[in-house]
């Protein structure tokens, strides 16, 4: 039988932190290989979207915006990396292509070169400007 997700009406979002710290300890423990990936991820999402707001919640960070909520979710795996954008259905023409949720959308990158794929940062710079997660 198939499990039951529990609806996201009842998930709560996560805490937002008083400092930047926690992000970067949990940045330093990711698996090494994907240490630089996750670096470079991190300072992308920082470029493109001012005014940031950080958190840590279910072992996965987020990233925020005051009045426009969670925007991107950071997942590390042992061979990849997630950019949930949670509400990359949104985004004008290409959207992230992995996902099948009602708003949020991801990519997989397992190398710097997909990272550094100019499609990447539009995406994230479209979080930046879309109403995320409240």
């Amino acid at each position: 039988m198939k499990k039951q997700r529990t609806p996201k009406s009842t998930r709560k979002p996560p805490e937002t932190l008083a400092e930047r710290g926690a992000i970067d300890d949990w940045i330093n423990r990711v698996m090494p290989d994907l240490h630089p990936l996750v670096k470079r991820i991190d300072e992308l999402i920082r470029r493109a979207v001012p005014e940031l707001q950080y958190a840590i919640k279910w072992g996965k960070v987020y990233y925020g915006v005051p009045e426009r909520g969670w925007i991107i979710e950071l997942v590390a795996y042992d061979v990849s990396v997630n950019i949930v954008f949670l509400a990359g259905a949104e985004f004008p023409g290409s959207q992230p292509p992995l996902g099948t949720g009602e708003r949020s959308r991801y990519i997989k990158l397992r190398t710097l070169e997909e990272v550094n794929q100019p499609q990447v940062f539009t995406w994230i710079q479209q979080a930046g400007e879309t109403r995320g997660w409240m």
